[in-house]
């Protein structure tokens, strides 16, 4: 599977959980590690393992697929799960507000969840 499709089937999987603002980050050229960040929000951290949940069950039941690591699972404010050429950040909102990856990244186009790019 190509890394925009697979950035396209995990925001749909995190869309299903009600994620909140999600914003896609094309990294290509900006980093060498991977390719696309995926970054959204749950409300609890309830809402941040369900999210979780949902991507790791849609991609490993829909494309074989499972993540190289996950970490943040313990805590859940703030859940990373990398596929290498797409790594997901499910955020808290006060830890999302606090990290910032967005404006960290802010010379990387984006896209937010369907939306035309920017950047």
């Amino acid at each position: 599977m190509k890394p925009e499709e697979l950035v396209g089937e995990i925001v749909r999987y995190a869309a299903d959980k009600k994620a909140g603002e999600v914003v896609e980050l094309d990294l290509r050229g900006v980093l060498g590690y991977t390719d696309y960040f995926v970054i959204c929000s749950g409300n609890t951290d309830r809402q941040t393992k369900a999210i979780h949940d949902g991507i790791l069950e849609g991609c490993k039941r829909e494309h074989e697929t499972l993540p190289r690591r996950v970490e943040g699972l313990s805590k859940r404010d703030w859940i990373l799960m990398d596929y290498l050429d797409v790594v997901v950040h499910i955020f808290t909102p006060e830890t999302r507000a606090f990290y910032r990856l967005e404006q960290l990244w802010g010379e990387a186009p984006a896209r937010v969840a369907g939306a035309p790019v920017t950047g």
